[in-house]
């Protein structure tokens, strides 16, 4: 299915493409004033052999489904991918490039998935994408042992630099790769031996390729090969080829080369070449140093060549698709079609008592059949977090149709790779662990919202009410610090009930979610009909006053929301007309209309939250806050919760207090 060796040799056309790919590289820094020149510079004739020899796609359909994946890890050499996308009839013209790292340009600082055709991720914060092509690695192999590989047949190829390779991500993911022996990735270390602040001898002193060798990847030193053509194609191809385990190359290259008095140093990777450096360069490379961002019409003409049958193979690919008896799924699965309709969905009764993490297993467990593109996968915690499904196999090298991941204790890795599965299309993985663990994933959440991946971070043990592991696994800041990501949608179900369309929520969004869940068990407050029905409004009520004008709205997230139902009844014995509600999402509530939202939170009437977390953000909802803002100490879950007042009885009273100021201010006036 893939290319054949080019059987036209490699000639000077080849040599000016290269050429042209450093030349623009200089130019576009030296426009923006800003970027990094030398490693797209030294990388140009691998990211040529790549584009020209190796590399299978449809610049005419960018996200045809059976195309190679390119990863640039080291986002920082964006320039370099834009080059080859422009070259390569990608919809990228000249002019993007002379806009590179301008606002609203199509050409920003780091490559962003969905912003141009051609990125698959959005790279930038070093290891995220070799990660995320381990997770593209991932789902093309459970893609190829569900559907076919006649339907799924292609590789995944990685350019990584030290600085990838030094980042504890990269050594998360690369061991969870080597384990469960993921074939046709192939990553190219950038092994240049420089860093911003110099020689790499400075912190950096480890056998890389060793390294990889122990965590079972096939590791090729290719030395200092970065010109020679045809070495790089064989070694590409290789590792293209290569279906049981991983492959890394080990590529010795000099930064900034051809430069004649910045090559190999700290000034070629971040640094604007100055424009004598760019003139003279540009005469090693038989370029004119009058003239920039010059594609010359044999180089055109070579692209052309090289990527005109392009479209014969998605044409090809989707007449396998019409032939396939595999077909009618695998549409189903890249279309993201379901149907819920015939799904018999979790109910439990008023005054049952259970904790969110299991009900939200059981509603997990009730739909994902009828899901197909639904991945689950814990870190470590699997039957701890619910997130173990029973009719899904488990995932490894032996059962590579497997829905059920054991990512080992790799949160960070985790999260990366499960932004990687979902870029690859039609996958949802749901992964999780414990909430205060969320610290160790943020920057993948933050980046899976950035490009609306649709993952679900799945967080359980959400409280102080963890109790005896104490302050270090008692999550306080967490929610504060998920509900600030612009995009991402946080949810916590008050009980069972809400469970149940909290994760059918979450199922059906095209971009990231938050699911936080409770340790300890909860009595059910909610009817389960009116869950379903308003969950996705973000707040409702879930116990009415007994008039339209209550005296005090009690708001509550989680296991808060019981407690507040509690103080609710303490102030209705003392003739208070109370309303209770429930706000497990924020972000869902903030895109309601005005009538909506004051038919829950009704104008003028005083208001209460009550969460077992910071308070920072209630002040927009609430005029007082029963919160945590403290770290937790060791000690039974009830018992913790009491001492730090998040009570009935602490809600009742600062409801007396706030009714009791606002009675005073009225008689004053």
């Amino acid at each position: 299915m893939h290319l054949d060796p080019d059987p036209r040799p490699y000639d000077d056309v080849d040599v000016r493409a290269v050429a042209c790919i450093r030349g623009i590289a200089m130019d576009a820094i030296a426009k923006a004033n800003s970027g990094h020149s030398g490693t797209a510079m030294a990388l140009a004739p691998l990211a040529h052999v790549l584009w020209t020899r190796v590399l299978r796609f449809d610049p005419a359909d960018p996200t045809w489904a059976d195309r190679d994946r390119f990863v640039l890890s080291c986002g920082h050499a964006s320039i370099l991918q834009y080059a080859m996308l422009h070259l390569a009839g990608y919809e990228l013209s000249i002019d993007d490039l002379r806009a590179f790292r301008q606002l609203e340009s199509r050409t920003p600082g780091h490559p962003e998935r969905g912003h141009v055709p051609g990125v698959e991720v959005t790279t930038g914060p070093l290891g995220q994408g070799f990660a995320n092509a381990v997770g593209l690695a991932w789902a093309q192999r459970y893609k190829r042992a569900q559907y076919g590989a006649d339907l799924v047949d292609h590789r995944t190829f990685v350019f990584a630099s030290d600085g990838d390779m030094q980042e504890g991500l990269s050594h998360e993911a690369a061991s969870f790769a080597g384990h469960q022996q993921l074939g046709h990735l192939v990553v190219v270390y950038d092994d240049n031996h420089i860093t911003i602040d110099g020689d790499t001898e400075r912190s950096f002193s480890e056998d890389v390729g060793a390294r990889f060798e122990a965590y079972g990847w096939a590791v090729e030193r290719l030395g200092h090969v970065g010109e020679d053509f045809e070495a790089l194609e064989a070694a590409l191809r290789r590792g293209g080829a290569r279906h049981d385990q991983p492959t890394l190359l080990v590529l010795r290259t000099d930064i900034g080369f051809p430069s004649p008095n910045l090559t190999g140093t700290a000034k070629a990777h971040g640094e604007v070449f100055p424009a004598t450096e760019i003139a003279a360069t540009k005469a090693i490379l038989g370029l004119d140093p009058t003239e920039s961002f010059v594609v010359e019409p044999a180089v055109a003409e070579l692209y052309r060549q090289c990527h005109s049958n392009g479209r014969d193979w998605s044409d090809q690919w989707r007449q396998r698709l019409d032939r396939s008896e595999n077909g009618p799924a695998y549409r189903r699965l890249l279309d993201a079609n379901s149907d819920l309709s015939e799904v018999v969905l979790p109910r439990f009764e008023l005054g049952e008592s259970i904790a969110t993490r299991v009900a939200a297993g059981k509603a997990l467990n009730a739909v994902v059949d009828a899901l197909p593109g639904v991945i689950a996968g814990s870190a470590d915690l699997t039957n701890n977090t619910g997130v173990s499904v029973a009719s899904f196999l488990e995932s490894s090298h032996k059962e590579p149709a497997g829905r059920q991941v054991y990512f080992g204790i790799r949160e960070h890795a985790m999260a990366a790779i499960a932004n990687g599965i979902a870029a690859h299309g039609g996958l949802h993985p749901v992964v999780s662990t414990f909430f205060v663990f969320a610290d160790y994933m943020r920057p993948a959440i933050r980046l899976a919202a950035l490009q609306q991946l649709p993952v679900t971070f799945w967080f359980t043990h959400d409280s102080l009410g963890v109790g005896e592991d104490g302050p270090t696994h008692q999550p306080v800041e967490q929610l504060a610090s998920l509900r600030i990501i612009p995009d991402l949608i946080v949810l916590r179900p008050a009980d069972a009930n809400e469970c149940v369309p909290a994760v059918m929520q979450a199922l059906a969004y095209d971009g990231p979610t938050a699911i936080v869940l409770s340790r300890q068990n909860i009595s059910v407050v909610t009817d389960a009909d009116l869950a379903l029905r308003d969950l996705s409004a973000g707040a409702y009520v879930v116990s009415a006053p007994e008039t339209l004008d209550p005296d005090v709205v009690l708001i509550g997230t989680g296991a808060e929301v019981s407690v507040a139902v509690a103080a609710a009844e303490i102030l209705r014995a003392e003739n208070l007309d109370v309303s209770v509600v429930s706000m497990p999402s924020w972000e869902l509530f903030a895109s309601q209309d005005e009538d909506y939202v004051s038919s829950v939170l009704p104008d003028e009437v005083p208001r209460i939250a009550v969460e077992a977390g910071v308070s920072f953000g209630w002040e927009r909802y609430a005029d007082a806050i029963v919160s945590v803002e403290s770290f937790g100490a060791s000690g039974h879950g009830a018992s913790v919760l009491e001492a730090y007042g998040i009570t009935a009885a602490e809600v009742a009273q600062v409801a007396r207090e706030i009714l009791s100021d606002l009675e005073s201010m009225i008689e004053s006036e």
